[in-house]
């Protein structure tokens, strides 16, 4: 395995470990769904560029995406009829 592809792999995980710390289920289903597609879209991308370009992305989104866990945290909701 190339390192790379570990990289991709780890930021990967990074971001669905991160989505799964929202406590509210609709904006957790929404990132970890919106990551698997991003990457399933991403995987046959052959252009070196590209996938760098995806990459930086990836990595800014998971800056944002922790920040966002953290204020939406800081104001909690009540959890909905699926979540019960």
């Amino acid at each position: 395995m190339s390192n790379s592809f570990r990289k991709k792999i780890m930021l990967y995980k990074n971001l669905l470990r991160e989505a799964h710390k929202f406590d509210s289920y609709n904006y957790r289903e929404y990132f970890q769904r919106k990551i698997r597609d991003s990457f399933r879209e991403s995987k046959s991308l052959q252009d070196e560029a590209e996938i760098r370009k995806r990459y930086q992305y990836g990595i800014e989104m998971l800056t944002v995406l922790r920040r966002q866990v953290l204020v939406g945290n800081l104001y909690g909701s009540p959890k909905i009829v699926v979540e019960k």
